[in-house]
């Protein structure tokens, strides 16, 4: 599996485009609290950690029970875990859930990529 982290509107994506020759077709991006990991890139991994607070539900935990379906997949998320700590509790909880799921990600990942400008930093 591959981690790319950054950012918003720091070209992840188009990394991985590049990078991995991902195409349109197979990107999966995550609205809601399951993910089709029948897609080779799954972008969006801050939204599917959001809709699980919403939905109660751990987002490393719902990677843990399918982590034989994303072994090989580019996995891409925007960076919220800087900066200033939100006061309102469910976006506390938010960054929170969605760092944890990174952490355990990132020990996962074969490759873990930041991306600034475009530019990758190669982090593992």
């Amino acid at each position: 599996m591959i981690l790319i982290i950054g950012g918003a509107y720091q070209g992840k994506l188009g990394f991985a485009r590049d990078a991995f020759s991902v195409t349109e077709a197979e990107i999966f991006d995550c609205t809601g609290a399951s993910i089709d990991f029948s897609k080779r890139c799954v972008r969006h991994l801050e939204e599917f950690c959001y809709a699980c607070v919403e939905a109660g539900v751990e987002p490393k935990d719902y990677f843990l029970e399918h982590k034989d379906q994303w072994r090989d997949s580019i996995l891409i998320c925007r960076d919220i875990f800087c900066g200033v700590v939100p006061t309102d509790p469910i976006q506390r909880e938010w960054r929170q859930a969605a760092g944890r799921l990174c952490q355990y990600l990132t020990v996962e990942a074969e490759r873990v990529s930041r991306i600034f400008c475009g530019l990758e930093q190669r982090l593992k």
